[in-house]
């Protein structure tokens, strides 16, 4: 199944959003493509520990995560999250309504609890200059971005939470 979710990158002060289609197929490996760097790349085992840890699976499957806009190079660890959330839902493991809707954003521990981010002010007025209607990201940046008005904001502590519970925005 594929599935399209939606990162950010910061370069500077100015934040660029990221294309992330997610395919889970019949076969077993794990590619990531996109000029990812190695932080980007080793967050299949951050994603791996964390799902196996908040009790979801990260699936014996072929599974292969596009990075768009190709021509950047991909840095941090802050794609954690949206790959995870793409796993998720490409594997049938959670159903997400209108996910292409939002931004995720969020480094994973490998308990699944998620780490600060930079550049959570700039990520979020982009994605709403780009009419997104919100943002998942840690906990911990949900004040600094409630300057944005008319847009969801959904601080996440752990990704297994924020799957289990019913989300409303802060």
């Amino acid at each position: 199944m594929l599935v399209k979710v939606y990162g950010s990158a910061v370069f500077g002060v100015e934040a660029t959003t990221m294309t992330v289609a997610v395919n889970v197929d019949t076969g077993i490996y794990y590619h990531l493509v996109g000029l990812p760097d190695t932080a980007v790349t080793e967050g299949s085992f951050r994603i791996a520990g964390a799902l196996n840890n908040v009790s979801y699976n990260f699936p014996g499957k072929k599974i292969t995560v596009n990075m768009a806009p190709a021509d950047l190079r991909k840095e941090g660890f802050e794609y954690d999250l949206t790959f995870a959330m793409g796993i998720l839902i490409a594997s049938g493991q959670i159903k997400a309504n209108n996910i292409s809707d939002y931004i995720i954003i969020g480094e994973l521990s490998l308990d699944g609890s998620l780490q600060p981010i930079r550049g959570a002010l700039p990520i979020a007025m982009k994605a709403k200059e780009e009419g997104f209607k919100g943002f998942f990201l840690p906990r911990q940046h949900v004040k600094g971005v409630a300057i944005v008005s008319g847009f969801d904001v959904y601080g996440i502590e752990n990704i297994g939470e924020s799957m289990k519970k019913s989300m409303s925005p802060y």
